[in-house]
């Protein structure tokens, strides 16, 4: 019997720290940053003279300026300061230092020898403009390009672009330049300053899927090719599953694989939420004639609840409201959280859409929230 429990005890730890390894491991390169509030970089991307080259992909190489900012050096435009990095959509947004002068540099941009792309492109006309009447056409001025004898606008307004050609002689077309815009515009912009963040994606390597499951991207030892790493695995190998089995006996197996599974899990669970939000699955057995009440809100109410797509600085209405109390995961930005209006408190919004519809209160404050007014019917 104690040869039996050293054995159980053995394995047990084995396969914890197995698991464990597996999930926080890919090979030999660790996730860094330049600092503690910057993004985190990891393959394809890479911090030169931190990591080797093998951690990154050819093109992909991060830098840290002198204030430890994340920087990333496209080869014919320079240095642009990383504001975020999606790596399962493989989406990167980029602008420059407060004090320098982002449209200048969008006029020079060029992309054609990097392993970046625009998402979304929008083109933009570069006017430069004698006259000091601008304000009546609704233009703002970029002011990092202007001078006290002139102003320079950015439009993508075909109207305001026929207009100052035509009938404006002191407006002259500096260049129309293509910009990788966050969103696309389906309308043209009168004007604009040309200062929010350009958003950038790649192709190759191909890792979103990968991440999207929660693996880690990388290349196969001593090899160019890259491969999928460390996908968390849902339940315990059959393997160690037959060795516990074997060494424990049945009943010692089955109190060993409850205790495995209940630590697997607390460690994955914030690796992958599941589209219920990390609330636990409901028995599906039920007894026909067993009635079942639901005590949770109704779909309109809850739709009603406003959402909340969260930003970089994951600010929220209550400052303290940082994790998922349903879920227990820490928020992330673009996330989508919603709010129950009548305490504040906030949540994902798969996860208190799940809860709601069983539980008429406040997972935190136990508030229990008005239901919708029905409307009459006619």
């Amino acid at each position: 019997m104690a040869y039996t429990s050293k054995v159980i005890s053995f394995i047990s730890l084995s396969l914890f720290l197995s698991y464990l390894n597996s999930a926080t491991s890919q090979n030999h390169c660790l996730k860094t940053a330049c600092s503690r509030n910057e993004p985190v970089i990891r393959f394809p991307l890479r911090i030169k003279n931190r990591q080797s080259r093998s951690c990154g992909f050819p093109g992909f190489d991060i830098s840290c300026g002198s204030s430890n900012e994340t920087l990333l050096e496209l080869p014919s435009s320079g240095k642009f300061r990383v504001q975020a990095i999606d790596y399962a959509g493989q989406e990167i947004l980029i602008n420059d230092d407060p004090e320098n002068c982002l449209p200048g540099r969008i006029l020079s941009l060029n992309l054609s020898n990097s392993p970046f792309s625009g998402l979304y492109y929008q083109s933009f006309m570069f006017f430069n403009c004698s006259s000091s009447d601008y304000r009546k056409y609704g233009l703002n001025p970029i002011a990092c390009l202007s001078g006290s004898t002139y102003t320079v606008f950015a439009t993508s307004s075909l109207r305001i672009v026929d207009f100052l050609q035509t009938r404006n002689s002191s407006c002259n077309l500096i260049r129309m330049v293509p910009v990788p815009v966050m969103r696309p515009f389906y309308q043209g912009i009168s004007s604009s300053d040309l200062s929010e963040d350009l958003l950038l994606t790649w192709d190759q390597p191909d890792c979103g899927k990968c991440e999207s499951r929660g693996g880690r991207c990388g290349f196969r030892t001593n090899s160019s090719e890259t491969v999928c790493s460390n996908v968390p695995h849902r339940g315990v190998p059959r393997k160690a599953l037959y060795a516990i089995t074997v060494a424990a006996g049945i009943p010692g197996a089955l109190i060993l694989l409850g205790l495995l599974c209940f630590i697997c899990g607390r460690v994955m669970k914030c690796a992958r939420r599941s589209p219920l939000g990390g609330l636990p699955e409901m028995n599906s057995t039920v007894n026909p004639e067993t009635k079942v009440i639901i005590a949770g809100l109704d779909g309109p109410t809850i739709e009603s609840y406003p959402r909340i797509v969260l930003g970089e600085s994951r600010r929220l209405p209550k400052p303290d409201d940082n994790t998922c109390s349903i879920c227990l995961c820490e928020y992330k930005p673009k996330e989508t959280l919603k709010t129950i209006p009548e305490c504040k408190h906030c949540f994902h919004s798969d996860c208190i859409d799940e809860w709601l519809l069983l539980n008429a209160t406040c997972p935190i404050c136990r508030y229990s929230p008005e239901r919708l007014t029905p409307a009459p019917e006619s």
